[in-house]
């Protein structure tokens, strides 16, 4: 599916509005500042580790100071990335380039960083989901491949959920790679507002028609439980409140994520209600933070012409509770981190001139 490719070629030359930093409870505090198009937050060590639009990946002190460059991937979209507990930065490329075309070098790869040196190719997922196709596709080639979510595991394994390839894998540091987990279709109503026809210029049903949507998986993140989570934006039409999280049994292959039956086998159904899901962080007792990229979900905002959304940040509790940190005062928010103490990190906006906060809770 190639709603995520759509998205950050939407977001091409957009100068979005800075995230509002008010005061009081749920306020933001500016931790990292001037940053173009920042999206990967993460924690280690009392250090953050982010990325930004041309490919570069930086580590600072919680301080914003004493920051060094770990490395840069090929940019036009910042990639996703995340440290193991050996201190070793992953970052993980999209699919690059106009949705259909040919891989651009160094699209849909899963790098690691080596301060001084220059990336190293760990695999290639596109090459990998070429052979590897959907079998519930519903938009665009099954062996469409837009990697956007990665998850570095204790074992030296990486995960990658793919979000034109609705799942799951898992990669060796050999280059080895294996589905974990296939995230099914789910039937929504197509929303109100919409043009009369589809992104291939098919006549779109009239609104609360029931169409099936791919899941389009984001997000991925381990759990303090130690279970892996997965986080879908929707694929169109793109329908506000259909994005679910799953969780997977860890060392899980080809399990089946299935919204008709959402409690059954090694992929259960963590969450629901959710609207155009770009990250996940596991926070203690089993919380997770949740960005949601726009309220108005993705295609909402593209419609839109781009303008600057709002966007929001979520803690989910494993008894099903949520609540919204900073209403309000997000624009686009892209990456979210959460150390062991609780703190809560997020990056915004996704496409031009922004910053890392720290969020009160």
């Amino acid at each position: 599916m190639a709603a995520v490719a759509a998205l950050a070629l939407a977001g091409a030359g957009l100068v979005a509005a800075p995230a509002e930093a008010g005061g009081g409870h749920g306020s933001l505090t500016p931790v990292i500042t001037g940053l173009d198009s920042p999206r990967g937050v993460d924690l280690q060590a009392g250090k953050i580790i982010y990325s930004v639009g041309d490919g570069s990946v930086y580590e600072s002190l919680l301080n914003g100071k004493q920051t060094r460059k770990l490395g840069q991937v090929p940019g036009g979209f910042a990639p996703a990335i995340d440290t193991n507990k050996w201190g070793v930065t992953y970052a993980l490329t999209g699919a690059g380039g106009e949705p259909g075309s040919p891989p651009t070098p160094g699209s849909a790869t899963l790098f690691k960083l080596r301060p001084g040196q220059d990336p190293l190719a760990v695999a290639d997922i596109g090459a990998y989901q070429a052979t590897d196709p959907d079998p519930d596709n519903t938009n665009g080639p099954p062996e469409e491949s837009n990697p956007f979510g990665v998850a570095a595991l204790n074992d030296g394994t990486v995960l990658v959920s793919d979000a034109a390839g609705n799942d799951l894998l898992r990669v060796w540091p050999n280059g080895t790679i294996k589905t974990v987990a296939r995230l099914k279709p789910r039937v929504v109503e197509v929303p109100a507002g919409l043009p009369p026809t589809d992104p291939e210029g098919n006549p779109l049903p009239p609104a609360g028609t029931p169409i099936p949507s791919e899941a389009v998986a984001t997000s991925v993140t381990v759990g303090s439980d130690g279970y892996w989570y997965v986080g879908e934006l929707r694929g169109f039409p793109a329908t506000p409140g259909t994005s679910q999280i799953w969780r997977i049994k860890p060392g899980s292959v080809d399990a089946v994520c299935d919204p008709e039956a959402p409690n059954t086998g090694n992929c259960k159904r963590f969450a629901d209600g959710y609207t155009s899901i770009v990250d996940l962080a596991g926070g203690p007792k089993g919380t997770l933070a949740v960005v949601e990229l726009a309220k108005i979900s993705w295609l909402g905002w593209e419609l839109g012409g781009g303008a600057p959304a709002e966007g929001a940040l979520f803690l989910q509790s494993p008894s099903g509770n949520r609540t919204e940190l900073a209403a309000g005062k997000l624009i686009l928010p892209a990456g979210t981190a959460v150390s062991h103490a609780g703190d809560v990190y997020v990056s915004s906006p996704i496409f031009g001139p922004g910053a890392i906060y720290k969020v009160k809770h």
